[in-house]
């Protein structure tokens, strides 16, 4: 006669083990991550106050409100354009940096932790600093005045206040994806460069048929963590702009903050932090793909 085994017997004592290290860190998981995400989709269909006491069922009106608000697509078109005019910089000059300092220079040891010490820089503390800066009568205005060129109205004209968040987080994360891409160009063997050089390589040919396809998963996981910092946005426009003038540097994070604790419409802002959570998973699962295939 077969036995049955309970599952408590099934488990092995490495199995019992592992599950008995994980479960304080699933657990605060659960209490941090799952729980909040799980609750604010469901706030994303309800309206009324913050407390479950308060608020009432109204299914996908706030998701058919932002279709049909028109701040809300301007505000996802100066994200869209604060994104892409940040990533692609924040790439290519710490890559061109990394090329460099990855040689043998004279004091290559300070001019790496030189462009590095911005990503440690408190980001209020930086956003601070550029207001100062680019003020009507700041240092910048100054110096075109030097030159003879008229001051700009930086923070207070439509087209000149978004370049100017568009520098700080460049500014800001040009160290880190600096020192990402020097980790990348290490790990690639010297003997392919001193092949490429025996073949008669030029510099160019080298770093495109070698140091690009050699710093493929790299330049991946700079792309998609540098997208996440420019969609998660907040203190830039908080402390420079405040989302003006006329709202045209108003970012999708401080747009759900303005419609949770300024308008106190917390289901509606739930519906616009799901939609950046849906983007900003999108980009973590093409991460996460690419470094399984890779």
């Amino acid at each position: 006669m077969k036995t049955t085994r309970s599952p408590m017997q099934l488990l092995d004592n490495d199995t019992v083990a592992a599950w008995i290290f994980l479960t304080p860190a699933l657990i605060l998981l659960g209490v941090f991550i799952i729980w909040p995400i799980a609750y604010l989709f469901y706030l994303s269909f309800t309206a009324g106050s913050f407390t479950s006491s308060g608020t009432h069922w109204i299914g996908i009106k706030n998701y058919w409100r932002l279709l049909l608000n028109p701040d809300f697509w301007q505000v996802l078109g100066n994200t869209f354009y604060f994104t892409v005019a940040t990533v692609i910089p924040s790439l290519v000059i710490p890559l061109g940096l990394a090329v460099l300092l990855n040689r043998s220079l004279a004091l290559r040891g300070i001019l790496r932790s030189a462009y590095f010490l911005p990503s440690i820089i408190s980001l209020v503390a930086a956003g601070l600093g550029f207001r100062w800066l680019f003020q009507t009568s700041g240092p910048v205005n100054g110096l075109l005045g030097f030159f003879g060129i008229p001051a700009i109205p930086w923070l207070g004209d439509t087209f000149w206040a978004m370049p100017v968040l568009i520098l700080l987080s460049i500014w800001k994360q040009l160290g880190f994806n600096m020192v990402v891409f020097l980790a990348g160009l290490q790990a690639i063997p010297p003997s392919r460069y001193e092949a490429a050089d025996l073949d008669g390589a030029n510099a160019w040919q080298q770093f495109w048929y070698i140091t690009l396809p050699g710093l493929r998963s790299t330049i991946i996981f700079a792309i998609v963590t540098t997208a996440i910092f420019t969609l998660r946005s907040f203190e830039q426009v908080y402390v420079i702009t405040g989302g003006g003038p006329l709202n045209s540097t108003n970012l999708l994070v401080y747009y759900i903050y303005q419609e949770a604790f300024g308008q106190f419409d917390f289901g509606y802002a739930a519906a616009g932090a799901t939609v950046l959570l849906a983007v900003t998973t999108v980009l973590v699962y093409l991460q996460l793909r690419t470094w399984s295939e890779e």
